[in-house]
């Protein structure tokens, strides 16, 4: 089969498309003919390992697994003996940041990962990009424990993770304060979100309301410059390390001083958050952004594309035609 395979870490033209076996479901897997993925920060950070730590899970000198892509959407192909709750034939969709496999013509995954049928009325490439923003985003409202009538802001609002959060955090009920760029306004405003701040044409820190919650979904802030913005016990959180690391050290020591803490939740996704956002798709409360799309022949440019930090929602990667079933 083809696959996009990196045998060591670094820049973008270290993926490679080339011909590699054809894995074989174990008895609690199922095969999944993969028909679109995506290329997104997930990939992009193991496949770089530029936080070291990244290594820490995917190999200390060189990746593991060789065949990157964490989201996917495909056709069942065939079942191991014990898999009871899929079927060859069954329209799937998932995120696997274990083993990857998203940028390959096959892959396999237990059952009882983070993979279950597609939802009604979407096709692959929507599919395919359901998990990355929506299970990150989901990660971090959990851990801001945000209830009701909370004020929110969500910083970089257009991303894949900063776009399902803004609608999220609608669904749960938070007003919601998102900055973007000037292109993008109307988008936002369409995701859900109450009020919209272009950080080209004004600074978001000026504002004068509080928050409980500020998520930086790109990671371009910082604690302290949050930190004028949010209540006497608000949370800030980032999808990124921070300068020097200092978002690890500050997870450790702001909540012991009983005020405005900053929280790095370490991210972990399960079947039932799959199937979470299923639901929420289905009844219209949450939908992927998607920006382009690119055929496997171009991971080097979609990669390029994903780092420039400029894209809107997600980049699909075209594994096969789904035009034609």
């Amino acid at each position: 089969m083809k696959a996009i395979v990196y045998s060591n870490y670094g820049p973008p033209h270290v993926a490679k498309l080339t011909e590699v076996p054809k894995p074989k479901p174990k008895d609690n897997e199922i095969l999944v003919k993969v028909y679109a993925s995506t290329v997104n920060r997930t990939d992009s950070g193991f496949r770089s390992a530029e936080y070291f730590v990244s290594r820490f899970f995917s190999g200390l000198f060189r990746p593991k697994y060789q065949i990157l892509g964490s989201e996917f959407s495909g056709i069942v192909e065939e079942t191991g003996k014990e898999v009871t709750t899929l079927k060859k034939g069954d329209q799937v969709f998932g995120f696997n940041d274990k083993t990857f496999g998203g940028h390959g013509e096959y892959l396999t995954i237990a059952e009882t990962e983070a993979v279950t049928n597609m939802p009604e009325k979407i096709d692959f490439d929507e599919a395919a990009a359901l998990t990355e923003g929506g299970h990150y985003a989901l990660v971090n409202i959990r851990a801001a424990k945000v209830v009701p009538g909370q004020n929110v802001l969500v910083y970089g609002a257009t991303g894949a993770i900063g776009s399902a959060a803004v609608q999220l955090l609608h669904y749960f009920g938070a007003k919601v304060t998102a900055v973007c760029n000037t292109k993008n306004v109307s988008l936002v405003k369409s995701l859900g979100a109450d009020t919209v701040i272009d950080y080209q044409t004004a600074d978001f820190t000026q504002n004068q309301d509080k928050f409980e919650f500020i998520f930086d979904a790109v990671g371009k802030s910082s604690f302290g410059q949050c930190k004028p913005l949010m209540t006497a016990k608000g949370i800030y959180i980032s999808t990124e390390l921070g300068k020097n690391g200092e978002n690890i050290l500050l997870a450790l020591t702001t909540p012991l001083r009983g005020g405005k803490r900053l929280l790095f939740p370490l991210p972990s996704i399960s079947k039932q958050d799959v199937v979470f956002l299923k639901s929420l798709y289905e009844e219209g409360h949450y939908r992927p952004v998607i920006d382009r799309q690119y055929e496997m022949e171009q991971i080097v440019e979609a990669y390029e594309y994903v780092e420039t930090g400029q894209k809107t929602g997600n980049v699909i990667l075209k594994i096969a035609d789904w035009k034609v079933l």
